[in-house]
């Protein structure tokens, strides 16, 4: 890795090319406390990663400069990152270097947006580290926001977003969507509660990011989703800030190849959350805020082994509602005798599937899960009386050809009930509602 260091600034006290060690050297603070602000290193080191940008790269540089200069009341840095350009951004990345106060430039050999920010970042002395695109998309009037609560020790990781509430966004159909259906994807598959992982805009402390990036894999455009979901997963408090973005219509980014490497990420990233490759529970021991609880035993608490203690309980549930429907049936009528073992065992679900699908224990909040079951169970009973009926409608089946077609009702009710109860009923508390999941 070649770098160019600094010109001698008041913002940063690194002289003229003297080498940036290899390793970070900021002195640890408490996670939870204020950053330091006095001292010879820089209080911000923002990253600017860049491959065959030679156009775009003195102006990015210089306006970002001029806003620091007149906005950020600490000292600063702004480190380039040429990964692997073939075009002339190192020169003007030097160049800058070498004119700019607080300027440095970095070259890597490999290409890759993600790899790039993993040895800048390791390699900076900042107590607070951050990123942007160089075309500048995201109004720099959110960088201060973005950022002041790392110094101040409020949050953890700072995300820019365009999906939350206020934000104002410019942009074409195609990428609007693109960007929604993915985060809608993460909170489906990684259950993730911040809105938009993707807006070239994020900020981290130093020393979160020290714990951290050693478990992050990705090296290209996945690598912001995968730091923060494990950042979320360590227990960080992650901040969102409402920007102003303008899409750039010259923008490289290969949107299908992108897209396929990102979904790659998503099975990779929830394997190794599933099987326990990662190391959470030791993160969260580390990064946590407030008590941690350790889960109780027995509970999952990952995508996959929710799906398999839904599982369990559902059959267990099946079961009891087809022996239920078959010891009535005689005795009431197909639709009463469908009401009444659905009623009796989507109370039972509700309860099973609180206490040993999601981990909820107490009495606390019973009466709603309940009443939020019941909604459920009224999709259910919709679903199976809706087959019922369109069933008799068309033949006089048999008695084993209605419970093949309950059972088909059925599994299809208990999809959509674990979305239900996963998304709504046993939402975490904390889990805002977002405006990019509608």
């Amino acid at each position: 890795m070649t770098r160019t260091a600094p010109a001698q600034a008041d913002h940063t006290t690194h002289p003229a090319r003297t080498p940036i060690v290899g390793t970070m050297t900021a002195t640890q603070t408490d996670p939870r406390g204020p950053v330091r602000t006095t001292g010879p290193a820089p209080v911000l080191d923002v990253v600017v990663p860049v491959h065959n940008e030679e156009r775009d790269l003195e102006p990015c540089v210089r306006r970002l400069h001029a806003h620091l200069r007149e906005h950020f009341p600490y000292r600063f840095r702004i480190t380039v990152a040429d990964n692997a350009s073939t075009d002339g951004t190192w020169a003007v990345a030097e160049g800058l270097a070498g004119e700019l106060p607080g300027v440095r430039a970095v070259k890597l050999a490999q290409k890759g947006r993600g790899r790039a920010l993993h040895a800048t970042w390791l390699a900076s002395d900042a107590e607070v580290l951050a990123y942007l695109d160089v075309d500048l998309s995201t109004d720099l009037n959110a960088l201060s926001p973005l950022v002041a609560p790392l110094i101040s020790g409020h949050s953890d990781v700072a995300i820019g977003s365009r999906l939350a509430r206020g934000a104002r966004v410019v942009r074409g159909p195609k990428r609007e969507f693109i960007s929604r259906c993915y985060n809608l994807i993460l909170r489906g598959t990684l259950a993730v509660r911040f809105s938009d992982a993707q807006c070239g805009f994020k900020a981290i402390r130093a020393d979160v990011a020290r714990a951290l990036l050693p478990h992050v894999a990705d090296t290209g455009w996945f690598f912001d989703t995968e730091l923060l979901v494990l950042a979320q997963r360590a227990g960080s408090r992650i901040h969102e800030v409402p920007v102003d973005w303008v899409d750039d219509p010259d923008s490289r980014v290969d949107i299908v190849s992108t897209a396929v490497a990102d979904l790659r990420g998503i099975a990779r990233l929830g394997r190794g959350l599933a099987t326990g490759r990662l190391p959470i529970t030791e993160l969260r021991a580390q990064l946590a805020r407030g008590t941690i609880t350790p889960d109780p035993p027995g509970v999952p608490s990952g995508l996959l082994r929710q799906l398999v203690r839904f599982a369990a309980v559902g059959v267990v549930s099946t079961l009891a509602y087809l022996l239920l429907y078959v010891l009535l049936r005689g005795q009431t009528g197909p639709q009463a005798a469908n009401l009444v073992a659905l009623l009796v065992t989507a109370v039972a679900n509700t309860a099973a599937n609180r206490r040993l699908t999601f981990g909820v224990r107490g009495a606390g909040g019973a009466a709603r899960h309940q009443f939020q079951g019941l909604l459920v169970f009224a999709l259910g009973l919709g679903l199976t009386s809706g087959a019922l009926a369109l069933l008799h409608g068309l033949t006089a089946p048999s008695g084993t050809t209605e419970v093949v077609v309950l059972v088909a009702a059925n599994l299809l009710a208990t999809v959509l009930r674990f979305l239900l109860l996963r998304g709504w009923v046993f939402r975490r508390a904390d889990e805002p509602v977002l405006e990019g999941a509608r």
